[in-house]
């Protein structure tokens, strides 16, 4: 629901605020007063290119901005998030800035956009989603395009017969098949490079393979490999140990235990020395348990050249590798077994490709027969509707005209069946009948949508319809006919109306006057909320012109009283 519009410096406006309300919002004024601008700028709101023309002379910019109650439209915040702006308070602001200097801009929610998105979002075109609906169904001179759409058409025919769910899990299903027929379509590109691929795949596997990479183990190879080639160093020194310590006659161990024969010898006549010299032996035994584990520890030692000369091939080998799929041996793991997979489902390609095709073929007979059901249903309840719709047009005054609805079969299948559904229009029983964009004008289209909504009833999600011209060649009882179907479709909805007659006028549940006021210097519009005797008065002016009469008054009074 459009709650508030706010527009400045743009064509006769200078500063304006609406503040537009539920049910049926009227807006009304005499002729040239500037309703055609106030139009023009919720077309803008909802995606309509903009010209630096419509700036207001003297500014560098006009802004207009809109204030949108997203409360029970879903699918339009659906389409923010995916755009990643968000809607506090369920709102959404969209706002337009139009500059001389060709830098305008677009906001959604403070999210600056293009004018593609901003046509996405707000006022989607219904071929592309469905039956989401714009913020705001404008029919009239500034848009009709949704009404002219055969998809549309199809749209409101489904919303009549009361199947969308049925309709949702066939475009559900549709898409299931489109997905497979994707996959049917890759594979059968990729089986002209499946055997060069299969061939390459491998090769790298059985470089893989040959290795065998350990991530745990592998991590310490380069070690080893320093390890191993500094232990000749450790040799050396062992060796010169053993030189040292037990080498000859004259090694420390030799002269150690010559020591300790002496001892013994004098050990009876000086037992102090035989007491300290046991000190030596000790040291000596010390010495030799030492040099024991030394050696222990050199045989742990891989000394052997081939198993060096083996770890070395072993790492430049890992080292190639990482090159190939990166530095850490885990993702080279990966890599190996993601091969495996790819070369499982190339090796099986067929067998799987014939499973994806027996499933397309059985989804695709049971679409057939789901499409069959929907055009049954829907060429049922088309007459049906174009019975309630002529009885609508009738009361609207629209005599001659003659409103079809044309189901085909189509022989392709789409995303909503196999039905070609297309709105007809007779002027005269003489002339043909031909599609409603061929025929009908501004007036009869806002009229023939009007007897639509009137016929389809409240839709399932509140909708915000303005109506323009669609009191165009009408008076008397058909005007009031038409006040009561606008204030109809508005209950629980949002309809905003443009009106040059009182007895619909008078329907609204909140009237806007708009006038114009002129100074040498410029033109300024603007709106007001009417209230009680600035109501009447406009409606009596409705009825009589500029010059109010008690007469007029009277009649707009008691319009008003019949009308509430």
């Amino acid at each position: 629901m459009l709650q508030e519009l706010k527009v400045s410096q743009f064509a006769i406006i200078d500063n304006l605020h609406i503040e537009f309300q539920a049910g049926l919002n009227i807006l009304s004024g005499e002729t040239g007063s500037g309703k055609s601008v106030l139009l023009k700028s919720l077309a803008l709101l909802m995606g309509e290119k903009a010209s630096s023309d419509i700036i207001r002379s003297g500014a560098q910019q006009a802004v207009v901005e809109g204030a949108f109650d997203l409360r029970h439209r879903h699918d339009i915040q659906s389409a923010l998030n995916q755009f990643g702006i968000e809607t506090p308070d369920n709102t959404l602001i969209v706002k337009r800035i139009i500059a001389t200097s060709d830098r305008s801009k677009i906001y959604l929610n403070g999210s600056i956009c293009t004018l593609s998105q901003l046509r996405e979002i707000v006022s989607p075109m219904i071929e592309l989603t469905g039956h989401n609906a714009p913020l705001i169904e404008m029919t009239g001179q500034h848009d009709n395009r949704n009404l002219l759409s055969k998809a549309y058409h199809l749209d409101l025919l489904d919303q009549y017969a009361g199947h969308y769910d049925k309709r949702t899990a066939f475009e559900q299903k549709f898409a299931q098949l489109n997905t497979l027929k994707t996959q049917i379509s890759d594979f059968e590109k990729q089986a002209q490079e499946k055997s060069q691929r299969l061939d390459f795949l491998k090769f790298q596997l059985t470089e893989l393979e040959k290795l065998n990479i350990d991530p745990i183990k592998d991590a310490s190879l380069e070690d080893e490999i320093r390890s191993m080639k500094s232990s000749h160093k450790v040799l050396r020194f062992v060796d010169e140990c053993e030189d040292i310590l037990f080498g000859d006659h004259d090694s420390v161990v030799s002269r150690l235990k010559t020591i300790e024969k002496k001892s013994n010898e004098i050990s009876s006549v000086s037992p102090e020395i035989d007491e300290r010299v046991s000190a030596l032996e000790q040291a000596r035994v010390q010495i030799e348990d030492t040099f024991y584990l030394l050696r222990k520890d050199l045989n742990k030692i891989q000394l052997d050249p081939e198993v060096l000369e083996e770890k070395e091939s072993r790492l430049s080998q890992i080292r190639k590798l990482q090159k190939k799929y990166g530095p850490d041996l885990n993702e080279i793991a990966e890599a190996f077994t993601k091969m495996k997979t790819e070369v499982y489902e190339l090796e099986n390609s067929d067998a799987h490709l014939d499973k994806i095709r027996k499933q397309a073929s059985l989804l695709e007979l049971e679409l057939k027969q789901l499409a069959e059901d929907l055009h049954k249903t829907r060429n049922k309840v088309a007459g049906q509707l174009e019975k309630a719709v002529n009885t609508e047009l009738l009361d609207l005054n629209m005599k001659g005209v003659s409103f079809f609805i044309q189901v085909q079969k189509s022989e392709q299948l789409t995303s909503t069946g196999i039905s070609d559904i297309e709105y007809l229009c007779q002027t005269s029983s003489k002339d043909p009948k031909r599609p409603i964009s061929k025929v009908a004008s501004g007036g009869e289209l806002s009229r023939i949508l009007l007897a639509l909504k009137k016929s389809l009833g409240q839709s399932e999600t509140p909708r915000t319809y303005l109506f323009d011209e669609v009191d165009t060649g009408v008076s008397g009882n058909t005007a009031e006919k038409v006040g009561k179907k606008l204030k109809s479709i508005a209950k629980g909805q949002q309809v905003i109306c443009v009106t040059h007659l009182p007895q619909v006028a008078a329907c609204g549940d909140v009237h806007f006057s708009i006038s114009k006021s002129a100074t040498p210097e410029s033109v300024n519009m603007m709106v007001e909320e009417l209230k009680s005797k600035a109501r009447i008065e406009e409606i009596a002016r409705l009825i009589s012109g500029e010059k109010i009469t008690k007469t007029s008054l009277a009649h707009a009074e008691q319009l008003l009283s019949e009308s509430h």
